[in-house]
């Protein structure tokens, strides 16, 4: 799998280098500024890229801007936020243009290097991993107004393990209930939100969509 670091702490960035090589991942670039980003990604067209959000010139947004514009440039290329900060208006709308292969874990709650790897290799298949503060975040952001507002409690939970990247399974070791009511709880929250089966759409993702953004 390849894969494009863009961090501007040498250390962090160095570290994620050996980090991932270790583990058999192929690093194509690793940079510390958005633009160098946009440049590597264009050039080495990897799986995935992680994606620091605040990087030079001015330390505040250029990597989450750098993401969306390479979400739109280069569709099939997965990207990881790996951040300490949440930046919910440029978060919104890297979700909004299309979850499918998007990532946003926070530096300080990643505890075990496996989670992260997992948390990359399901990004760059396509798949989303969020940190489950980024979704209070984002959840508190949007107006939520119409679809999500009609979910019980229960639901509302499922819908928030789904938004992190984890699988029915995955949903009823966490909530402690069985693969058939998690099943049951899934199927109600696409029949509020109005999502019908499609062979088009991934049900699962445009319901994330619907979570983060509000409704």
């Amino acid at each position: 799998m390849r894969v494009v670091i863009a961090e501007d702490a040498a250390m962090m960035r160095e570290g994620l280098v050996r980090l991932l090589t270790d583990r058999g991942f192929e690093v194509c670039a690793a940079v510390a500024d958005a633009d160098a980003l946009r440049s590597a990604v264009a050039a080495d067209v990897p799986n995935v890229a992680i994606v620091d959000i605040r990087m030079p010139p001015t330390h505040t947004d250029e990597g989450l801007r750098a993401a969306i514009d390479i979400r739109r440039d280069h569709p099939d290329v997965g990207v990881l936020v790996f951040s300490q900060y949440v930046e919910t208006r440029y978060a919104t709308r890297l979700l909004a243009d299309r979850p499918a292969g998007v990532g946003y874990l926070l530096k300080d709650r990643v505890a075990d290097v496996a989670d992260f790897v997992d948390a990359l290799t399901r990004v760059a298949s396509g798949g989303t991993a969020l940190d489950p503060e980024v979704v209070g975040h984002l959840m508190r952001a949007g107006q939520d107004t119409t679809g999500v507002a009609s979910l019980t409690p229960r639901e509302r939970e499922v819908l928030s393990l789904m938004a992190e990247g984890r699988s029915n399974a995955g949903i009823a070791a966490a909530l402690v209930i069985t693969s058939g009511v998690v099943e049951k709880h899934v199927a109600n929250i696409f029949a509020k939100l109005g999502l019908p089966s499609s062979d088009s759409d991934n049900r699962r993702v445009l319901a994330v969509l619907r979570h983060v953004s509000g409704g």
